[in-house]
Parts: C-alpha cells; sequence; structure tokens
C-alpha cells in the first residue's frame, strides 16, 4: 500500500515569519515598539479635504512610507456638496472593514488555512439630528455598525469563526472605535 502525504503551502500574502520576529524584537525593545502615525488634511473647497498620509514615527526613529498616500473627503450633493471622496464617517468603516479584514488573512496564513475570498460588509447607523444642530441630545457619531464578512477558506465554519474573532481582538481601529481615546483638538 502506498500512501503519500500531500503538502499544502498556504499563500495569502502574509509575511507571518516577518510579523512574529518583529514581535518577538519589540517584545525586547518596549521604546521602540511607541508608533506615531499622523495624517495632513488640507481643505480643498466647500466641504471637500484632501489629506496625505507620508510619514510616521516609529521602531525609535521618522519613517517613511513608500510613497505619500492622499484620500479625499467630502459630502455628496444630498448635502449641497460636490462629492470629490467618501464621507469622513464612510472612511472609518472603510478603516474598520481594512484592519479586520487585514487581520483576518494575517491570522489565516499563521493558522495554515488558505483563503479564496474576503468580504467584509460594514454599515454604521447615524441620526444626523446630531451633527446637524437639529436635536442637542443626539450623538453626532454611529448608534450602532454592524461587520458581516463572507469569507470563502479551507476552514470549517468554526476555524472561519475563531479567524475573525481573533481579527477583532487585536484590531487596532476596532479598539479605536470601541473605547474611548483622548483627543486634543488646539488652533495654532
Amino acid at each position: 500500500m502506498n500512501i503519500q502525504t500531500e503538502i499544502q503551502t498556504v499563500d495569502n500574502g502574509v509575511n507571518v515569519e516577518a510579523l512574529l520576529g518583529a514581535r518577538e524584537a519589540l517584545s525586547e525593545a518596549p521604546a521602540a515598539a511607541q508608533f506615531t502615525w499622523r495624517s495632513l488634511c488640507e481643505w480643498q473647497n466647500g466641504a471637500h479635504s484632501r489629506s496625505t498620509v507620508e510619514g510616521f514615527f516609529g521602531l525609535g526613529e521618522e519613517q517613511l512610507h513608500r510613497e505619500a498616500f492622499t484620500i479625499d473627503a467630502d459630502h455628496p450633493a444630498q448635502f449641497a456638496a460636490e462629492d470629490n471622496g467618501p464621507t469622513p464617517v464612510e472612511i472609518v468603516l472603510s478603516g474598520l472593514a481594512s484592519c479586520l479584514t487585514g487581520g483576518v488573512a494575517a491570522i489565516a496564513q499563521h493558522r495554515g488555512i488558505q483563503l479564496h475570498s474576503v468580504k467584509a460588509y460594514v454599515e454604521g447607523d447615524m441620526d444626523l439630528y446630531g451633527i446637524l444642530g437639529v436635536d442637542a441630545d443626539v450623538r453626532n457619531g454611529f448608534s450602532a455598525i454592524r461587520v458581516r464578512f463572507e469569507i470563502d477558506a479551507d476552514a470549517s465554519p468554526e476555524d472561519i469563526a475563531a479567524l475573525v474573532a481573533q481579527s477583532q481582538k487585536r484590531s487596532a481601529v476596532f479598539d479605536i472605535i470601541t473605547n474611548p481615546t483622548n483627543v486634543e483638538v488646539t488652533v495654532a
């Protein structure tokens, strides 16, 4: 009887060895793990603004992305704007979806689960009476956010649910949205 063992290589495009190496190195150098992320936002016209993300501080020194990235934000015509980009709240939802999705990919790679497709559908409910000043008792932000994943992978439904749970547990954006953060606003 000839039994052959098939070795499957999982490739979700995540270098888990490098991530685990960084984790180990940073656990031995806590000061290097302190990062400061930055974005410069410049008004364009009306409600249209453009944010540029280029540099950040981490690993004990100033860092640069391989290129500067820009993100335009605006409001739709229904708000008497030009619709030159997503609204800032849509960018927040996109950030949440991107963070969770990236986490799913990294965790799947680490656990040896091959992904075929991952889609995160994100919705946020908001009552505009708050931001429009119609009712001071209505919150300006989201009253609820829902994330629904559709994941096709070589794994059981339980393993896929565990991927999403671990991604949620480690997501910086999920933490930012669900926990209070000290925010200081100044004028120069």
